[in-house]
């Protein structure tokens, strides 16, 4: 008796040291100090399924190593940081439904994302209603940050990148004629809108505008009516999934003359492995690809863990991620011991935290928000070479005058 009771206790020791370890996984691999059994919990909300899932594979992976360093340098006082992550697909409902989740289930109280610009306005009133604070890494659209004082976003706005990039192929590259082939979500309608508007502004005429649904496979009855026009170049304010689309039938219906311009969508490197040789040459509007030396640490590293290369975005998201963290703690060491243990923080602490940031060193670069919530950054304007991104400029806009800086 005393042999078989000795090998019970044994067993529910090895499974209570196994229960242990799983949540420590979960939790990011804590180590001495974050040890508390109630988690700091933040979202992520982004596709991690379908065609565009590789966005959301490379963000989180970056969270993730977030997370991981937080832990093993205590969490926040003591308690364990946690990513809740939720696949939206890429889809409005399912973003919303995932929003609606994170904020009565799970409690978090911070988000990174959404993903997509239609994803992030569709989630971003649930937010502000839960005083969630929310940075996307990756929403671009212009009227995001305007949905409320906990919105922001750590990527350049719409209403930057497309006065940049068309100020930059009228006058740098000087083109004079370009179609618009866009998908109808809200990313790619506000940048296509956004740079026809500059663009005709600038003097150039846009020949013609076509556009298509997300998710879909065939443009070439579009890109036909565009080569009836004759343009000299196409842009493709697009996903990677409709832009190699875009290339491959580009291609094949014999349009191998006409320029190709794309937007920060291009920046995912899975473009690279889809479209192959055909993304060369491609001119686009994205982030600067400053290689400061936290960015150089923080690629090593991410590439030894998960063996893939991060793209912007994913930089992005790292930055957002630690920005609230740093949030969080300076809010839960104002707090009272009980507030404390209960993580029963003020939220409205945390936005002021968030929204007070300046200057801040990121792997991303230098971030400040604007009083709206927007990222103060420069525009990158690059290409591809050799099956390898390549920058051509870093540009910003002055008494609407275009400015480069680098």
């Amino acid at each position: 008796m005393k042999t078989i009771s000795t090998t019970i206790g044994k067993l529910f020791l090895c499974l209570g040291l196994l229960a242990f370890s799983a949540v420590g996984v979960w939790a990011g691999g804590a180590k001495e100090g974050a040890t508390s059994s109630a988690p700091v919990k933040i979202g992520f909300i982004g596709p991690l399924t379908g065609d565009y899932a590789n966005y959301g594979k490379l963000m989180t992976q970056a969270i993730k190593i977030a997370v991981e360093e937080r832990n093993a340098n205590g969490g926040i006082d003591g308690h364990n940081v946690q990513m809740v992550a939720e696949d939206s697909e890429g889809k409005q409902e399912k973003a919303v439904a995932a929003m609606e989740k994170l904020a009565s289930v799970d409690r978090i109280l911070g988000l990174v994302g959404a993903v997509f610009s239609s994803s992030s306005l569709a989630i971003a009133p649930r937010a502000q209603q839960e005083k969630i604070v929310m940075i996307s890494p990756s929403s671009t659209h212009p009227d995001l940050t305007n949905k409320g004082s906990f919105i922001f976003r750590d990527v350049v706005s719409d209403d930057v990148q497309a006065k940049v990039f068309a100020k930059y192929v009228y006058q740098d590259m000087g083109l004079r004629s370009v179609a618009i082939l866009y998908t109808k979500n809200d990313y790619s309608q506000g940048l296509a809108n956004g740079f026809k508007a500059q663009f005709e502004a600038e003097g150039g005429k846009i020949v013609g505008m076509e556009s298509g649904m997300q998710g879909d496979k065939d443009f070439k009855t579009q890109l036909t009516n565009i080569k009836a026009t004759n343009p000299q170049a196409i842009y493709m304010p697009d996903y990677v999934a409709e832009i190699n689309q875009i290339l491959q039938q580009t291609q094949q219906l014999g349009m191998t003359g006409v320029k190709m311009l794309a937007t920060d969508g291009f920046s995912n490197p899975e473009i690279l492995q889809l479209a192959g040789p055909l993304a060369n040459g491609v001119v686009y509007s994205g982030p600067e690809l400053e290689k400061n030396p936290l960015q150089v640490a923080f690629e090593t590293k991410y590439e030894a863990k998960w063996t893939d290369k991060p793209d912007s975005f994913s930089l992005n998201a790292y930055d957002a991620a630690n920005i609230l963290f740093d949030a969080i703690q300076a809010v839960y060491q104002s707090a009272s011991p009980a507030d404390q243990k209960s993580l029963n923080l003020d939220r409205d602490a945390i936005r002021a935290k968030v929204a007070a940031v300046e200057g801040y060193k990121g792997v991303s670069g230098e971030i400040s928000f604007a009083p709206n919530g927007d990222a103060i950054k420069n525009q990158g304007i690059l290409t591809v070479a050799n099956g390898q991104y390549k920058q051509l400029g870093v540009y910003k806009i002055t008494d609407n005058k275009l400015v480069q800086v680098k």
